[in-house]
């Protein structure tokens, strides 16, 4: 679906649960994405199928982070509606081996593109814990401001948002 310098950025198909598992299975990856509330096997089996159906509905989900330099899957980012808010969210969870080399940005930068290129859509949004300081800078370097603070997959969020006009002035 999508590629960048470092990452392929492919559809989830139903085969990937197990490794959707095992990426989020690390406790302080887990711990920004609802710690093991929302991240279980029954529940990432759940999400899974959501990333799926996002698919059929809207043409963009939640997908598989594949790293070109191994082939192996490292994470998950995308683009989804943000619960029933109307929003569309950017989002994109890493295994802890390859954080702070810059993927994060990499990953949601390009699908921010997609977004406002591909998909039309005139605002992208993202939220985050106020505790966590690594998704804050991501959203902050791809020009993200920060809009709000309210409740959102059961939690205090920080929200973030960037129009395409933004976005595209930010990135030329």
């Amino acid at each position: 679906m999508l590629e960048t310098e470092r990452l392929l950025i492919r559809r989830f198909t139903p085969d990937d649960l197990d490794k959707l598992i095992e990426t989020r299975s690390d406790p302080e990856v887990s711990k920004y994405l609802g710690g093991k509330t929302l991240q279980n096997p029954d529940a990432l089996k759940k999400r899974l199928d959501f990333y799926l159906d996002c698919y059929e509905k809207f043409g963009f989900g939640m997908c598989a982070m594949i790293w070109k330099p191994t082939g192996e899957m490292i994470g998950s980012s995308g683009i989804q509606p943000l619960e029933d808010t109307g929003e569309i969210e950017v989002g994109y969870s890493i295994v802890k081996e390859f954080w702070r080399q810059g993927i994060g940005s990499e990953c949601a930068r390009a699908w921010l593109q997609y977004g406002f290129e591909n998909a039309n859509i005139e605002k992208i949004v993202a939220v985050t814990y106020p505790e966590n300081i690594g998704s804050r800078r991501i959203m902050e370097k791809c020009g993200m401001k920060y809009e709000k603070t309210e409740t959102h997959y059961g939690f205090e969020c920080l929200f973030y948002a960037i129009g395409a006009t933004d976005f595209f002035r930010l990135n030329k």
